[in-house]
């Protein structure tokens, strides 16, 4: 089987032609695709130990370095001990104003009948709030720039699998030049941002303030380097909005598409939010029907598509054994459609999750991810995208006039060429 530009269809073919456990050689590496639930709790929770980071994220140390999504060993536990406490529910509490605030400063600057890309307004959001509630920082002025600058490191992980990945990564191809240029740009930033932060250490209650004063006191008793501070101020800085803006994106579409659902959503936003004021920490538990529509959506889409994972050692998944340092990929874009797992797969319904289905398995839904390395910043990302959609469906609809744009899967779920919208202010009865 050849793989195509059309990464994630090609994964496809492969489960439709071979079932849960299939195989394939991509330039020169065995690369396995696991889709049963059972088969990918085993490589991501019981059997964990025996796998490290794929091969997309070997090479998303050339952007994010040694930070807590690339890290392995000794090394990624030091780093998730040191990191962990800045995302305690207690904590990210505290930046629940901040992202609803950030959210009403868009809708207000937002216009009837106005047209626009929804993704590169999500982007602009996510990365104005991941800025402001994790680093106290203003990054607004700066926020085209930085968009361009990761357009330009995503775009140089495009043909990770490759045969001649590791040429192509040390000639001086337009491509690399544009990714060596878009790092400069964010480290420029990033260290900007920590050399204030050391002059003027008091803590601010956020992110970086955690991470300054941090000291591993089940190891060496040390904090971070301004290196060590720079891999994981960027990890986040980059996990932080790119995913959930995707997640955002994503969600406008399907509302688009799906009137009788964004009637249900605006609906619970009236009666939650009464005269249309922004949400708050405490409206969270009263926004049920909000929260199922972005577990929906990252069924349908989900941000993080896709986990890879390398074996240290022989490893066997039923009646097949495996060579050490074959590559694992466990697709959530295809289990999480999965018609064995989910009634009518392909219907958009957030009322699915209204009361959990006891007989799907727990791993047919991973959005992010499971085990040692599961996301630490889940609970930040439902917060902020919980809040940052009802700030901005209390006001708006957004339509979607075209065709649903294609998928560009590098590191996340991209739509391809963004998503042209128009909006219209909602009145409400």
């Amino acid at each position: 089987m050849r793989m195509t530009r059309d990464r994630i269809g090609f994964f496809k073919s492969m489960a439709r032609e071979y079932g849960d456990v299939s195989s394939v050689l991509i330039g020169g590496q065995q690369v396995v695709m696991l889709t049963h639930p059972d088969d990918i709790r085993d490589v991501l929770v019981t059997h964990g130990r025996l796998f490290t980071k794929g091969r997309a994220l070997e090479r998303a140390k050339q952007l994010v370095g040694e930070g807590i999504l690339t890290s392995e060993g000794a090394l990624h536990l030091r780093q998730r001990r040191l990191v962990q406490p800045a995302f305690h529910r207690a904590r990210i509490a505290a930046y629940a104003e901040q992202m609803a605030e950030l959210s009403g400063q868009l809708s207000d600057g937002w216009r009837d009948g106005g047209e626009l890309d929804a993704n590169a307004e999500m982007m602009r959001l996510t990365l104005n709030i991941v800025a402001a509630t994790l680093f106290s920082a203003t990054v607004d002025d700066e926020a085209k720039e930085i968009a361009s600058a990761l357009d330009d490191a995503f775009d140089a992980f495009s043909f990770g699998y490759g045969p001649l990945t590791a040429l192509l990564d040390r000639i001086p191809t337009p491509s690399r030049r544009r990714f060596r240029e878009g790092r400069a740009r964010l480290d420029a930033t990033i260290y900007r941002i920590i050399r204030d932060r050391r002059a003027s250490p008091e803590d601010r209650g956020d992110f970086l303030s955690m991470l300054l004063t941090a000291t591993d006191t089940e190891g060496d008793g040390q904090g971070m380097s301004d290196e060590q501070l720079r891999d994981e101020a960027i990890t986040i800085f980059l996990a932080g909005h790119e995913t959930t803006a995707n997640l955002l994106t994503w969600s406008w579409l399907l509302l688009a598409r799906h009137p009788h659902v964004e009637s249900s959503l605006h609906a619970e936003l009236d009666a939650v939010l009464d005269g249309g004021r922004l949400p708050t920490l405490d409206d969270l538990p009263r926004l049920p029907y909000t929260r199922n529509v972005l577990a929906e959506v990252m069924r349908f889409y989900p941000p993080a598509y896709m986990i890879g994972r390398r074996s240290t050692a022989e490893y066997q998944v039923r009646d097949y054994t495996f060579e050490p340092r074959t590559v694992f990929l466990l697709p959530q874009v295809i289990v999480h459609r999965d018609r064995r797992w989910w009634p009518n797969p392909d219907t958009f319904d957030p009322d699915r999750w209204r009361t959990p289905d006891e007989s799907r398995p727990k791993f047919a839904y991973f959005p992010f991810g499971a085990g040692t390395r599961v996301c630490v910043g889940e609970q930040f990302a439902w917060m902020e995208g919980t809040l940052a959609l009802a700030t901005l469906a209390r006001r708006w609809r957004v339509h979607v006039p075209g065709p649903d744009p294609g998928l560009d899967p590098i590191i996340t779920l991209r739509p391809k060429d963004g998503l042209p919208a128009r909006l219209e202010r909602r009145k409400r009865s």
